[in-house]
């Protein structure tokens, strides 16, 4: 069994994306958000277009990442985007029960993604072609189930980060 163009993609993407936040501290804001803004709709688009089998696997995604490495993530993506960190997020189940904005932020919303993808990766790593598919629709099962609503969220504070500083830079 080979896998397909899209699940190669999909691998290369989420793998790329793990690298940029474990590199993070190395880049200014303005790189960083612009690299987020290049990745997250490209892995969007091919988790979108995964296809997945019909059959039942018992396939799934291992816990890789430690709760110290993600929350070291989480920390520099919060310095990076400074008081732009947090936003008002109306798409979230809890909105339907409340009056009040309910308020999250980037860095944890990059972080869960960094999570999703880092276990996938290190699960995928070295594993036969079959399993690396089977895991491969284990994501997009997440992915419909999760985190793609988090991923569409984060975009769009990033897509105001990033239109916001360019206005204030005169693009």
């Amino acid at each position: 069994m080979k896998l397909s163009p899209n699940s190669l993609t999909f691998i290369a993407l989420t793998n790329e994306y793990c690298q940029a936040i474990e590199h993070a501290a190395d880049v200014d804001r303005d790189y960083f958000v612009a690299q987020m803004l290049q990745l997250l709709p490209r892995i969007y688009i091919v988790a979108s277009d995964v296809e997945t089998g019909s059959g039942y696997s018992d396939c799934y995604i291992d816990s890789q990442l430690d709760e110290d490495t993600y929350f070291q993530a989480r920390e520099v993506i919060a310095r990076l985007m400074a008081d732009d960190d947090v936003y008002l997020e109306v798409m979230v189940e809890d909105m339907k029960y409340s009056d009040m904005p309910i308020a999250t932020s980037v860095s944890e919303n990059l972080s869960d993604l960094y999570q999703e993808f880092y276990n996938f990766v290190a699960s995928a790593r070295d594993m036969p072609t079959d399993t690396q598919q089977e895991l491969v629709e284990v994501c997009k099962e997440n992915f419909c189930n999760y985190w793609s609503q988090t991923l569409c969220n984060v975009m769009r504070a990033l897509n105001n980060i990033y239109y916001q500083s360019s206005l204030n830079n005169d693009y």
